[in-house]
This record gives structure tokens, sequence and C-alpha cells, in this order.
């Protein structure tokens, strides 16, 4: 298909799209690029098949981080993560649960327990937090099934059976000479549909929540990495259970430190006479910590000086980076008429070396 598209483009999608809305898109792109619906257009298989790589990549963390990170060149360098497809059974393999109620690819009637749909949320943090760890509170807001109706959309949870699908929760549609089986658009694929609409949600099934979800964030933690808290997404329904909260790490520029793995990057700034005769340059790290680093008689601009253990803290486990001064000289823009004297006198001894 030549050079890939973004995904995000693909699915018609914005880069801030959560979990529960990027499944929502990519059925219906599914349901219109579907090979059994497109049967005069030659390209629909491939459309189809780039869709499903698509979601394949955005619906998974750690793939959807290194994509927003690094685009497609991210995921080729990183083994590509299994990213793609062989072919369409292939794709009806992986994400059955999907098209379940698309199309009839092992669809079940949705009347009984279903898990929550998965909840993704950012947090930002500063270089400090994500070297030493903290707790952040993070504030969610989504769509919940009605405690009320128990998600059943009815009053008092009393259903009775859908007259447009005869109670299967599916119904047959005739598409360019294919029949489809699709679910009910009246009861939605639960075969059942409210006595009365439930007071609470007005038979919607669902009610907006808002609720506060503490993190324990790690030490070590960098930019785009992500958290799983099992069950803290959305609620099942039909006491189905809870889907997980997927919360991605941002980390705030630092006005000293910039961060390289698992070292620190710091410019240390010295005078020429230090840099020529060598001093000791005192320097706060973060946290507070005070140390004293030794400049080598000599050094020369951009010089790289590394002090084993005083980094941040590896998140696998491997003890601590390094920090890394990269030496930076000042050359003073105003001079006494006595400092430029000497600075010429010593001009001319550099010369007589010579």
């Amino acid at each position: 298909m030549g050079q890939k598209r973004d995904y995000y483009e693909v699915l018609g999608v914005e880069r801030t799209i959560t979990t529960i809305e990027l499944k929502k898109a990519y059925k219906k792109v599914a349901r219109e690029l579907h090979p059994d619906v497109n049967p005069n257009d030659p390209t629909a298989e491939d459309r189809f098949k780039e869709a499903s790589e698509a979601y394949q990549v955005l619906s998974d963390d750690q793939k959807r981080a290194i994509y927003d990170r690094h685009g497609h060149a991210g995921l080729e360098q990183r083994g590509g993560g299994g990213v793609g497809f062989g072919g369409i059974e292939d794709i009806l393999s992986s994400f059955g649960d999907i098209f379940g109620d698309v199309f009839d690819f092992g669809g079940q009637r949705r009347n009984g327990p279903q898990r929550g749909g998965d909840v993704r949320a950012g947090v930002r943090l500063t270089l400090e937090e994500a070297a030493f760890g903290t707790t952040k509170e993070v504030k969610l807001a989504f769509p919940a099934p009605c405690t009320a109706c128990n998600g059943t959309g009815a009053e008092g949870g009393k259903l009775t059976s859908c007259t447009t699908c005869n109670g299967h929760g599916q119904v047959v549609q005739g598409r360019g000479g294919f029949m489809l089986r699709i679910t009910c658009p009246a009861c939605r694929g639960a075969g059942q549909i409210p006595t009365k609409p439930c007071p609470t949600c007005k038979g919607a099934s669902e009610v907006p929540i808002e609720r506060t979800v503490k993190v324990n964030i790690p030490a070590g933690i960098d930019e785009g990495r992500s958290l799983r808290l099992s069950g803290q997404g959305q609620p099942g329904r039909m006491n189905g259970p809870a889907g997980h909260l997927y919360v991605v790490i941002e980390v705030m520029p630092h006005e000293r430190f910039q961060r390289d793995g698992d070292d620190l990057v710091h410019e240390l700034h010295v005078t020429f006479t230090q840099a020529a005769l060598g001093a000791t340059v005192p320097i706060e790290l973060l946290g507070g910590e005070k140390i004293e680093v030794k400049v080598p008689a000599g050094t020369q601009p951009g010089e790289a000086i590394k002090i084993a253990n005083k980094g941040v803290v590896s998140l696998e486990g491997r003890g601590r980076g390094r920090l890394v001064c990269v030496t930076q000289i000042d050359v003073p823009k105003k001079l006494t008429a006595k400092a430029k004297k000497l600075l010429l006198e010593l001009q001319e001894a550099f010369e007589k070396e010579d």
C-alpha cells in the first residue's frame, strides 16, 4: 500500500481519543470497510487490514506510546511488536469480541455479564517526581452502567423480548448480494428491551460519573511509559468485571537537568581559568543533595565529566544511572583594565611557548 498513513488519520480520530472511543471508532470503520460489504471494491481488503493494524497499535498502551513519540519508524526499530495481520481470518481471530456485534463472527446476545471498557488518562510529573517516585491523584470522567437498573435501561430491571429481532439480538441484512447478520438496532444486541425506561438514566443504561484514583508512581519512570491499574476502568454491565485504567506518563522539562535513560545530563558552567587550571565546582542535584564536581586541568569545552550513581533510579532495579556534566566555558563579556592587561600578558606567554 506504499508509505503508511498516520494511524489516527486511518481511523479518523484525534490523538487524544480515549480507549473506549477508539474501540467505537474502529467498529464503525470496520463495518464500512469489510470486504463482504464492498464486494466490488478491490481495495477494500487492504483498507480493512490497514484500519485493523491501526487499531492493533493504538489499542495497545505501550505500542501507542512508542508510536506517539517515534511514529512508524519507532515500531519498526523495536521489531514491530507483532504489528500487522496475515489476512482477514487473522484479524477476525484477534478481534472476535469486537466483530461479534458487527458481523456474525461468534456474536452472542449481550444480555449477560460484560467486562467494562478500559480507560486511558495522562499524568504530568516533574523530573524530581519521575526520578524518586510519588503519589498522584487522577480525576476521571466517563460513562458507566446505571446502578439503578444494573445497566439494562429498564425500570426495576424489567425487560421484555425485542420484537424487531424476536429476542435473537441480531437481524439479517442484505448488502451487495451478501447477507450479513448484524446487531439489532432496536435492542443493541441484548435481545430484550425495557418494559419501561429507567427514570434515572432515561433508558440509556449509562450515566456519567466522576471519580478520583490515587496512583503510586514508581521511582525511575520515564516519559511515555504507562501504568495499568486493574479494575479501575469503566464498571462492567450485568455484574461483569471492571475494565483497566491506563495512566500514561508525561515528564515536564527541568531547568538544569535533562534525562538520557537513567543518566542525568547537566551543563556545567566553568570559567576559563577553572578549565585551564582545574577546579572543584559545587552543584545541587535533584532532591537537594549537594556534591562537588572535580574539573581536571586542561578541560575542553563540551567534555563530559561522568559521576557514577548520581543519576536516576533504574525502573528495572539496576541501581542508579550517572550524572553527566558537559562543560561549558564561560567567556566574560566585559573586562576590567587590569583583567585585560593580564590576559594580554597570558596571550604573549602562550605565543612565546609556541
